[in-house]
Parts: C-alpha cells; structure tokens; sequence
C-alpha cells in the first residue's frame, strides 16, 4: 500500500476517492462535483487530500481542512472524513493514512490533528480507539442549518 497527498493533477484520484466515500458513508445518489470545483479544493492550501492504493488503485483515503487559530500560531488538521472501500478494511490501510497524516503535521509544524465520529458510529469509534491517538474528547455536536 501506498499514500499520496493529492495535488490538482490528481483529480481523477480525488475523484475514486469520493467514489469510495460514497460507499462507505451509504451515498449511493451522491452527484460528483465538477472537475474544475475539485480542482480548486485540492488546490487549496487549507484542505489536503490523501490517498491510499494498491497495485495503482485508490482504495481509501482521508481528507482535512487545516484550521488556524488566534490562540497558536501552528495550525490543526480537522480530519472530515476518513474511509477505505470495504474489500479493503481492517487491513490496515485506515491506520497507514492515520500514521501518515501524524508524521505530515509533525513534519508541518502543525499543533496537532483531530477526527470526530459520532456516539453510534461504534465502527468508527472501534477504529479510531485502535490508532495511535493522544487524547480522547467526549463531546455534543450542534448543527445550524442554513438552509431553512
């Protein structure tokens, strides 16, 4: 297995990544943004891609916004999503891109990294316990929608 951080080149990786994603997070009528859209946010220097293959395949992959702070002047990566299509999990390649997002902040200079996964999510929780993580928060999420 092997991880790349995307960059706009990559796109047509970005986009077998999302193609994953819509599989594991049950997205079967996910429209796929354009080309130029995805473009742009692998272009941004405030969102990273990364992905893991296999024999040239994306298999998985995680993405993170990088959020700066007024408190630090070193960022924090939000990790969004995370996901590995489902012939490939508990293979360890969910643990490769978390160990590899961890050496890229410290080679970085960011602060540190986090993931949320929700209280029911016991798969992801699972996974997530069983990676290299420094601290656990036990917290409330609250969602306002813009679009009433």
């Amino acid at each position: 297995m092997e991880i790349h951080k995307l960059t706009p080149q990559d796109v047509n990786d970005f986009i077998a990544l999302i193609r994953v994603f819509s599989v594991v997070f049950e997205m079967p009528d996910l429209e796929m943004p354009n080309t130029k859209y995805l473009n742009s946010l692998i272009a941004n220097s405030d969102f990273l891609v990364f992905v893991v293959k296999m024999n040239g395949q994306v298999i998985g992959g995680l993405t993170v916004y990088v959020l700066h702070r007024y408190y630090s002047e070193k960022p924090t990566a939000y990790v969004y999503d995370v996901g590995v299509s489902p012939e490939h999990q508990r293979k360890g390649a969910g643990k490769l891109l978390m160990r590899h997002l961890v050496a890229y902040c410290q080679q970085n200079g960011f602060e540190d990294a986090f993931v949320q996964a929700e209280a029911d999510d016991l798969e992801a929780l699972n996974f997530y316990k069983n990676t290299a993580y420094d601290h656990l928060l036990d917290a409330t999420h609250f969602t306002y929608y813009t679009n009433k």
